[in-house]
């Protein structure tokens, strides 16, 4: 298949190391930064699942920089204390102070899965919180109990609204996961940017520079500078597009309403920061908390019919828009979690794909709290 022979996970410069040594390193590299070990299993969970699927803009690339970096500067928590503020038939309010993002969302999903098991329904919001990972390991714990997750998160500004050049809102991803009959689930997970910071932060680190139309400057320019384009999209001087682009010829704005729907649903419902409030700066313009806000939806699909036919359906549905008629010189049509699946497929045997600036970053990690670790590259 054409998509394999241009996917991500074969770039030349890449040494491929096994998920468990992986997940080891990050669980034990987070423990030696102050996070208790249980919540470090679930950061690493999380993580190396997010390498599994092929989505590298948020797995172990995340580790130092977003992480511990965060930690070691002051600004997050390593320890996560979580605060039930509301807890009604259907609906819980928490406040993660300042913790670990994984930590507190697991939580929240599971209370919104049980409340589903109970009562049909379950919502969970949170505030308080930090960077939780894929938003799609979250969905797949709701599909997993074999009901609907969706789920959502606000971000430091990154996106400028339609006809603007302002970074205001996050790339705040609306995430839906559903069960079905085939070997994957239906798994919508994306920003509602083009892009988002994670695989700009990526294509640094292996060099790539951007695709025309993802970053706008202060005059409505597009850029492509991967390197300058993350340090001014922290000061203000870029910014992402929003889904369907510059304008509203292509559909921007249909972009845009969605990251403002995720940004009140991530603050409104639970009382928490918002847009500009969540830029990582303080007055005087040092690093400061970034205080993010998530929503957890868990659907019991039984209280409106039987799950096998729900899943046979989905699959079906699947299944029909796959086997559509194709565009010329294409030869096939993806369905929301198959390139996910294809992707665990390929690495399930080769582990994940580590560039060089990556190995650098465990490099520094191992060096830091001399842990015990030898990598496939060190010989």
């Amino acid at each position: 298949m054409k998509w394999m022979d241009e996917y991500p996970g074969t770039y030349k410069d890449c040494v491929w190391v096994g998920f468990d040594l992986l997940e080891s390193f990050m669980r034990d590299a987070l423990v030696a930064a102050g996070v208790p070990r249980p919540d470090a299993e679930i950061v690493a969970d999380v993580l190396i699942e997010s390498d599994k699927r092929g989505i590298d803009s948020h797995g172990i690339g995340r580790l130092k920089p977003i992480y511990i970096d965060r930690i070691r500067d002051g600004i997050q928590d390593p320890v996560t204390r979580i605060e039930v503020l509301r807890d009604r038939k259907t609906a819980t309010v928490l406040d993660g102070h300042n913790g670990m993002g994984h930590v507190v969302s697991k939580k929240a999903m599971e209370m919104a899965i049980e409340k589903a098991r109970n009562h049909g329904m379950g919502m969970s919001v949170v505030r308080n919180s930090t960077h939780y990972g894929i938003a799609g390991y979250y969905a797949l714990m709701a599909v997993k109990a074999g009901m609907i997750g969706i789920t959502g998160t606000n971000a430091r500004p990154s996106i400028a609204p339609t006809f603007g050049v302002e970074n205001m809102l996050g790339t705040n991803p609306l995430t839906f996961g559903m069960p079905s009959d085939e070997d994957f689930p239906f798994v919508l997970d994306c920003a509602t940017s083009i892009t988002q910071r994670g695989k700009i932060e990526h294509y640094d680190r292996i060099g790539k520079a951007l695709t025309p139309g993802w970053v706008i400057d202060a005059e409505g320019g597009t850029r492509t500078d991967t390197a300058q384009v993350l340090k001014d999209l922290t000061r203000g001087l870029a910014a992402l597009t929003p889904l369907g682009g510059i304008g509203e010829e292509l559909g921007g704005y249909k972009g845009y309403g969605y990251a403002t729907v995720v940004e009140v649903l991530c603050a409104a419902l639970q009382g928490g920061a918002f847009l500009k409030a969540l830029n990582g700066t303080d007055a005087e313009g040092r690093k400061a908390p970034i205080p993010l806000g998530h929503f957890f939806i868990a659907i019991d699909i039984e209280e409106f019919i039987e799950l096998d036919r729900f899943k046979a359906t989905t699959g079906q549905i699947m299944r029909d828009l796959r086997a559509s008629k194709k565009a010329p010189g294409q030869e096939h049509i993806f369905t929301a979690g198959e390139k996910e699946h294809l992707a665990w497929l390929l690495r399930k045997e080769r582990g994940c794909p580590v560039p060089e600036a990556l190995r650098k970053d465990m490099e520094t990690l191992r060096s830091w709290y001399g842990l015990p670790y030898a990598f496939p590259w060190d010989a």
